[in-house]
């Protein structure tokens, strides 16, 4: 004992820490960090561990330091797995005495207070990997005795439990005194899941408990025993452990008659008294209970106490796993775990990684302590759920593909729609974040045939019309998705791919020779995806610092056999380079022809194919750039990633081949809503199932836009010159949208970029009569809402003038496409869309379901012409598209006051639910 006790391991948190006098601190000591790339250069030591202790327990006690001594062959275990396998992150090891060995070694800091609360045990990966779903009722005694600081201690050991329950767990909570309240009155004779929504409903009312009268346990057991006999009958629980978790100040009886008749001889349900107080009065009928119930009793005398002593209830559950020498692997579901220090640091460029976690028990083996089940502590790794995009090669997924997997609960472990974060940057976590269903994000599922095939693990496929929202809801895709599943060996996962009719089908393949392909590939203005996988360059620590276009040379020259690479992905990538490679001499020529940009009007050209090959072209130098954060990281909508194409990409796939994509960002700051991109598809052939090979498109400035148009909009074809009606004029009012209702053009600059319907409702109300636009309904279950404290058709109309209007303003199809034609080129843009919040006093953000409109045009209708009745006063106006674009020109006459009809928004509205609970607990709504 005096030898652990004299042990010295590296503590996290005192390591390369040194007293007043320069010493070393205890514990602490030299311990050599060196940032690391594969750790985002977060400083680490590759050879050792360090070891975290929770600021509430004695680092020096001798169970802990025991633990850690003999736990230290871990380090080398943890080098080799590192060296065998140098994808891998964080390694680490939880003790079930409470420390933590982490690899690679890397500096704990405490918080602001000197405190680190974390404890590996409270950690979902140590609860499922310790132990078997189970079925849980919660009693709490709640009768006069209970007064004061033990209502409070027991509120706190309530929570603690629910702390360890995780989604495959299924709970209640009783509260008792003569007679029985349930915690949540509408789920009165139920279990629920204990997901992250439902523990924290329970939370909010335990602080509505109050002690009065005289506690009835006999009550209390008799109706826990019944809850969890008929919950397991109905086959929704969880089948493997149930427990009564005993939460009381004292028990006059040991109720053995009870337990005769509900759980003897087979003693299925194992009970855990927590006695709460410093009295030891009523101890020993409370321990009689828990040893004749193959449970664990505990005395919780302070607040301090609460957590180390609800955690013994899991090491009792363990043993039989530990009997059995189950080494069952558990993975968990996404999570973004910031409680750990080098998690806070650990993010790519749009906040915290979302993460997986392998984890397995680890048991005493020795013979003389094995029929105990003595539970050692758990071991696991992190993997980053990005790794697990990049098994799926996204160029074979075509345009609008995605992969997603789920877990056996139905929550997504990744989809391209999961939206975990929110705020400024995106760096804060959702509440509910890891907690989302399928069925949320594939909501048009209506009967979720394709959620429950795979939480039953199912292997088939599965189809449906979807309406696609992308550029943060304001525009809609409308595609018809093919869905394949199966599940994956060895997890609770099931994995899924999506497949859009059209795309994906039919692919080309090019004749190309390396030498051709390389010289292409290597020139400047060539980019390839980030997140794409061209070559592995995780599997080797010599291959870390390659690109992917380093890495390709590398690898079609023979140079490095043990790098693996996509031979058909790179094939096609060196085609793309050398059919591609004309346009930069064409770009270079326009830029060399001042008279063809001499305003600087196009400020870029781009171009990007099916392979994630890029090319750009700057035609102002970059600090001109009006929108600078286009095609860059911070574009993240717009760029080549992981789980999806470009979004202009997408949108310029789903036009007619030869149209032009007309967009601008919408209405969030001036830095981006001064530009206009246009983009168009390329095929091969003239038809729907010929592939599309790339997008190509421009940027240009918003100012330069609107003065093409209005330059166009003056040009008449009379003989005189003279226009017999001009945007010019009072009454007139000219509007250029596009097919999604946004308006890029208005005489009120104010307008450009809001949607139609907020400047004309009436016009538009009209439009959508008319079948014109048509309005699609969209839902978000993974919304944050602002909670605050505190017409008829008649008269005679103005119409012909307006078509000779249109037959001058028709000259702005010859001078934009032609001017666009001219380039061969695309663009995007990366908008983020915020609430507006107008309201004075304090405001919260909370999960809540909304329900908000998108609007698309009608291809087939090219023109119209409509007239309101606007109180005896007949407002008129034109629609006409503007051909081979998505572009739309709206004339009103603007005479007649037409306030009467309503603004028509986008903007949101919070679906508001009546759930009643049938006795079975099953909701109705």
């Amino acid at each position: 004992m005096c030898f652990c006790l004299q042990y010295e391991y590296f503590n996290a948190v005192l390591i390369n820490e040194v007293d007043e006098e320069g010493n070393s601190v205890e514990l602490g000591g030299e311990f050599i960090l060196q940032p690391n790339d594969h750790f985002n250069n977060l400083s680490v030591n590759l050879s050792l561990s360090v070891v975290q202790v929770p600021t509430n327990m004695y680092n020096k006690d001798s169970a802990i330091v025991n633990g850690i001594y003999w736990s230290e062959a871990l380090n080398k275990v943890f080098v080799d797995n590192f060296e065998r396998d140098p994808s891998l992150i964080w390694q680490y090891f939880g003790s079930a005495k409470g420390f933590f060995r982490q690899y690679p070694g890397i500096k704990w800091k405490p918080d602001e207070h000197g405190v680190i609360a974390f404890d590996c045990r409270n950690r979902k990966w140590y609860i499922q990997a310790a132990t078997s779903p189970k079925d849980v009722v919660i009693l709490v005694d709640v009768s006069g005795s209970m007064k004061g600081l033990r209502l409070t201690i027991a509120r706190q050991t309530v929570s603690s439990i629910l702390d360890t329950l995780g989604d495959d767990d299924f709970f209640n909570i009783i509260a008792y005194n003569e007679e029985l309240h349930y915690v949540e009155p509408c789920l009165n004779g139920t279990l629920v899941q204990a997901d992250v929504t439902n523990k924290d409903h329970f939370r909010e009312h335990l602080d509505k408990l109050f002690a009065q009268g005289i506690g009835m346990l006999d009550v209390a057991l008799t109706e826990a025993f019944n809850l969890l006999s008929d919950f397991n009958e109905t086959g929704r629980g969880s089948v493997c452990s149930q427990a009564i978790m005993l939460v009381t100040d004292g028990a006059v009886d040991t109720y053995d008659a009870i337990f005769a008749k509900y759980n003897w001889p087979e003693r299925k349900v194992r009970i855990f008294p927590y006695l709460i107080g410093r009295e030891s009065a009523f101890a020993d009928n409370l321990k009689w209970m828990a040893c004749a119930n193959k449970g664990y009793f505990t005395q919780i005398s302070t607040l301090a106490d609460v957590q180390e002593n609800v955690m013994e209830y899991l090491h009792v559950l363990s043993r039989p796993k530990v009997i059995d020498q189950e080494h069952d692997t558990v993975w968990t579901e996404a999570y973004i775990d910031s409680t750990l220090p080098q998690a806070q640091k650990l993010e790519d460029g749009q906040g915290p990684v979302l993460m997986t976690t392998v984890a397995m028990p680890v048991f005493s083996t020795k013979n003389e302590t094995r029929n105990r089940g003595i539970l050692l502590g758990v071991v696991g790794t992190d993997v980053p759920v990005s790794e697990l995009l990049k098994t799926i090669p996204k160029y074979k997924l075509g345009i609008h593909g995605y992969a997603f997997a789920i877990t056996n609960n139905g929550y997504i472990l990744t989809h391209p729609d999961l939206r975990p974060l929110y705020g400024d940057g995106k760096k804060r976590r959702k509440p509910n974040y890891s907690s989302v269903d399928l069925s949320e994000v594939e909501w048009e599922d209506k009967d979720d045939t394709l959620r429950n095939a795979m939480v039953n693990r199912k292997t088939g496929t599965f189809s449906m019309e979807v309406t696609k929202s992308v550029d943060k809801g304001k525009r809609v895709l409308v595609l018809h998705n093919d869905y394949y599943y199966t599940d994956i060996k060895g997890t609770p996962f099931s994995l899924g791919v999506a497949l859009s009719r059209g795309h994906g089908k039919f692919f080309f393949r090019g004749n190309v020779t390396v030498e051709e392909g390389l010289h292409d590939l290597e020139h400047p203005d060539v980019a390839l995806a980030d997140e794409w996988t061209y070559c592995n360059t995780d599997e080797h620590p010599e291959h870390r610092y390659l690109s992917q276009i380093e890495a390709i040379k590398l690898y079609l020259y023979g140079h490095e056999p043990h790098l693996q690479c996509d031979k058909e992905l790179i094939h096609e990538v060196l085609f793309d380079a050398m059919v591609t490679a004309p346009l930069e001499a064409y770009w270079t020529s326009l830029v060399l022809n001042k008279s063809e940009n001499s305003d600087k009007g196009v400020e870029i050209a781009y171009l990007g194919t099916r392979t994630g090959l890029s090319r750009i072209n700057l035609f102002v130098v970059p600090d001109e750039l009006t929108n600078q954060d286009f095609l860059t990281a911070e574009d993240k909508e717009g760029v080549f990633n992981a789980d999806h194409f470009p979004l202009w990409y997408k949108r310029a796939a789903e036009q007619v081949p030869g149209t032009f994509v007309y967009s601008l960002p919408f209405n969030i700051g001036s830095q981006n809503k001064s530009v206009v991109l246009a983009s168009t598809a390329i095929q091969l052939l003239d038809e729907r199932k010929s592939p599309i090979a790339a997008a190509v498109g421009i940027q240009m400035k918003l100012e330069f836009f609107q003065r093409k148009f209005w330059t166009a909009s003056r040009q008449c074809t009379a003989l005189d010159g003279k226009c017999s009606i001009s945007c010019d004029e009072e009454n007139i009012n000219c509007y250029l949208i596009d097919n999604n209702g946004f308006i890029l053009v208005a005489e009120d600059y104010t307008l450009t970029g809001k949607f139609f319907g907020e400047a004309e409702g009436a016009v538009m109300s009209k439009l959508l009569q008319m079948g014109s636009f048509k309005r699609v309904t969209l839902y978000d279950y993974q919304a944050l809402c602002w909670v605050y404290t505190e017409s008829s058709d008649s008269g005679h109309t103005l119409l012909d003038p307006y078509f000779a209007f249109f037959s001058a303003v028709k000259w702005i199809l010859t001078e934009l496409v032609i001017f666009l034609v001219e380039f061969n080129l695309y663009s995007w843009w990366y908008s983020d869309l915020t609430a507006k919040a107008q309201r004075m006093g304090r405001a919260m953000q909370v999960p809540c379901d909304t329900e908000y409109p998108a609007f698309i045009s009608e291809r087939t209708i090219k023109e119209n012409t409509g007239n309101i009745d606007c109180d005896g006063c007949i407002k008129s106006f034109v629609i006409q598209q503007i051909p081979s674009s998505n572009l739309f020109m709206v004339v009103v006459d603007n005479k007649c006051d037409c306030s009467m009809f309503e603004p028509i928004t986008m903007d949101p509205i919070e679906i508001m639910y009546i759930l009643n609970w049938k006795k079975n607990g099953e909701g109705v709504f």
